[in-house]
């Protein structure tokens, strides 16, 4: 099996200013045809730097993926840092200054002359032509090796791993199998539940299972190895099907599904709103955005009232389109008490829970069960 390794160019990932997306796309393309990812590396734009970082993952592994630093400015160094680690020149492409020229007709205005650059690659290099940018990637060959560099353009960097690296390292490796995962996102039930209750799936080879937990919410992660996609498919569905049957509704979704999103479809469905009060909190606006709720009205209060704490609601709207939920945070020694209420109409649903992990976490895994318990609630009326 080759093994490869990620090195994602550029000083604006290192200060923060961009979030580096490519590095777990490429992880996650590598995984799904069976490559193993040795290491991945976030550097700077230091010729010096990123030249000696590619010798080195060259001794270790099958092949190295740059992503980003193709760019037309002078501070795009991977063109001459890939050059430099294998000892050869840059070389002027005529047939690549022709793809820039045609990409930029297509914009509606002409490239600029620093654009040239960009139909420099080494010496000996394969051309990949970026049809959805401006940037050409390219390969190259050191022997059984090779460098394989992308631009940093998300969309691009997708787009040319599906099209063009993907037939390329199958035809150079001879790639067979697959690997596919499904996730499935569980909340309401404590990791150490989660464990007993699948534990006996945790120690299968194929497919694998394994649990990752987040505040408030434990992922089950089955990965199947096959021969083809539908094999794989065929695996993770049979474990998928036995383990709802022992958690239930404690599943709220797979994969991408987002708790918040599955909730805000759900009020936008029934044509709801949601209306919270909320005692204890700090930020838990954010609290809720996060997890990808954001149609939502919040009244914090310093402390409850006595009486119905719904009684004035904050919105107009006739209370047939209004679910109200009440979140109360309350500290006691060194467990956090939370008290969750939703009122619609005459239906009332109550659950008073303890949490004791870090302090700090307490707020997301309050939203979490409360986001829960209006899902399943919304499911029924």
């Amino acid at each position: 099996m080759p093994s490869a390794e990620i090195v994602a160019i550029g000083t604006e990932l290192l200060l923060g200013e961009i979030q580096d997306l490519n590095t777990s796309y490429l992880a996650k393309f590598f995984r799904n045809i069976n490559i193993d990812v040795y290491r991945a590396t976030i550097i700077g734009d230091n010729s010096n730097r990123i030249s000696g970082l590619i010798e080195e993952a060259l001794s270790r592994c099958d092949m190295v993926i740059t992503t980003g630093g193709l760019g037309p400015t002078v501070d795009d160094p991977t063109r001459q840092s890939v050059a430099k680690a294998l000892g050869v020149d840059l070389e002027y492409r005529p047939d690549l200054w022709l793809q820039i020229e045609e990409r930029f007709k297509r914009y509606g205005r002409p490239p600029s002359e620093n654009n040239r650059r960009q139909a420099y690659i080494p010496q000996n290099a394969i051309p990949v032509e970026n049809k959805v940018g401006t940037a050409p990637a390219f390969i190259c060959e050191v022997g059984k090796k090779c460098i394989i560099s992308l631009p940093g353009v998300p969309n691009e960097l997708a787009y040319l791993c599906e099209n063009a690296v993907l037939p390329y390292i199958s035809n150079k490796f001879g790639i067979s199998g697959i690997i596919k995962v499904r996730v499935l996102h569980t909340v309401g039930i404590g990791e150490s539940l989660v464990d007993e209750k699948v534990s006996d799936f945790e120690l299968l080879s194929n497919p694998t299972v394994g649990l990752l937990a987040h505040p408030g919410q434990t992922d089950i992660r089955i990965t199947a190895k096959a021969n083809t996609a539908q094999e794989a498919d065929a695996m993770i569905k049979d474990i998928e099907l036995k383990i709802y049957d022992r958690l239930g509704d404690n599943i709220y979704g797979v994969d991408d599904e987002q708790l918040g999103s599955l909730v805000q479809s759900l009020l936008n469905k029934k044509h709801f709103n949601l209306e919270v009060i909320e005692n204890g909190f700090k930020n838990i606006q954010n609290n809720f955005s996060g997890f990808g709720l954001t149609q939502v009205t919040i009244q914090p209060v310093q402390e409850l009232p006595n009486n119905d704490p719904f009684s004035n609601p904050t919105t107009n709207l006739n209370s047939n389109q209004t679910i109200r939920m009440l979140l109360n945070l309350q500290q006691k020694g060194m467990t956090t008490e939370i008290l969750l209420k939703l009122i619609y109409k005459d239906q009332i649903e109550e659950k008073v829970l303890t949490y004791g992990g870090p302090s700090d976490n307490a707020p997301i895994w309050a939203v979490n069960n409360a986001l829960n318990l209006l899902h399943r609630f919304l499911t029924r009326i």
